[in-house]
């Protein structure tokens, strides 16, 4: 971090400003140039508040040198990180297709659509227990039945299973998940992410409706400073002033991460278009891009779904894109 003074300050100031640096546990390189001093900071500076620094009359600007998000930071670990989950591997260089209903409405709806799901291909089965709505009065989710659902499915099929958490109260009944997902709405549920990070679980990180990479990966950073390194982070479209799509998919995002993080990055077309007939070609745009997996919703009878019946593909559909999946990633390979 470089903080830079004004011109004609006083030295009595400038040195209480070292002085206080210093007992922060901070190294500080003093350059003095013709109109400004410089001071340049070395060690942790996550604990200054740099607001602070900022607010006081002898300093000009605050820069930061060094990522804020230093256990994400492809800076701190120039290798992919492969998240694995079971014998699942996601990042550095392996595909993972994610697929499954928006949410569990039955034991013969899950268990049909997992078996057709892995049929085609899938290597993860999704599923909404707990369904964040926009309306108080939309269907809410089967909750803890809906969790043992889904592991009925994972025995028949052998998928591991991908589901949504809403908050710290319900983490209890996430120990049997194999993923954690956390949606676009709770990104900075920072007690939540708290908590995720003491767990050894890998988490699906979304990101917000309205927020920037940095703050993804800051969010990811609450969930790594706590010790828990299997983050895959999901772009999974922002608003925007378009409305013709549900969301406006930001595919940039995608090769900005990996420039950025480490960190496994998979799409989401479904929330990201929310119209079934563009989940295959931004899925397929997806995996050009560079990203490390999909995550697609999929109903055998989509125009009854309990919800986001029409963004989801039939198992059909779903076969046709997985073949064309592989094939894009043939050419990428």
């Amino acid at each position: 971090m470089l903080v830079i003074l004004r011109h004609n300050i006083s030295e009595e100031k400038r040195d209480q400003l070292i002085g206080w640096l210093q007992s922060q546990q901070l190294g500080v390189h003093i350059f003095v140039g013709s109109y400004h001093t410089v001071l340049g900071l070395i060690g942790d500076t996550s604990r200054i508040d740099i607001d602070r620094i900022r607010s006081l009359d002898i300093v000009e600007s605050v820069k930061q040198v060094s990522d804020p998000f230093r256990c994400s930071s492809r800076k701190s670990h120039p290798e992919d990180t492969v998240v694995e989950v079971g014998n699942v591997k996601i990042g550095g260089g392996h595909f993972c297709t994610i697929a499954g209903p928006c949410s569990v409405e039955s034991e013969e709806q899950i268990v049909t659509i997992a078996r057709e799901v892995k049929r085609a291909g899938a290597d993860l089965l999704r599923g909404g227990a707990f369904k964040p709505r926009t309306s108080p009065y939309a269907f809410q989710g089967l909750k803890a039945e809906g969790l043992e659902l889904l592991k009925i499915a994972r025995q028949e099929t052998g998928l591991p299973i991908v589901s949504e958490i809403m908050g710290v109260n319900a983490l209890d009944l996430f120990e049997d998940v194999d993923v954690i997902q956390v949606g676009a709405r709770n990104m900075q549920n920072f007690d939540l992410l708290t908590e995720l990070g003491k767990l050894d679980k890998p988490v699906l990180l979304k990101r917000g409706l309205g927020s920037t990479l940095k703050e993804l990966l800051m969010s990811a950073e609450y969930i790594m400073a706590g010790g828990n390194a299997r983050v895959i982070l999901c772009e999974r479209g922002i608003r925007t002033f378009e409305t013709d799509t549900r969301n406006t998919l930001d595919l940039s995002a995608v090769p900005m991460l990996h420039e950025l993080s480490h960190l496994p990055v998979i799409v989401d077309p479904s929330h990201a278009t929310g119209i079934a007939a563009l989940v295959p070609p931004m899925s397929l745009a997806a995996a050009a891009c560079g990203a490390d997996g999909i995550i697609v919703e999929v109903h055998n009878a989509p125009a009854h779904a309990l919800c986001d019946g029409m963004q989801a593909l039939t198992p059909p559909q779903f076969a046709a894109l997985a073949e064309k999946l592989r094939r894009v990633r043939e050419v990428i390979a």
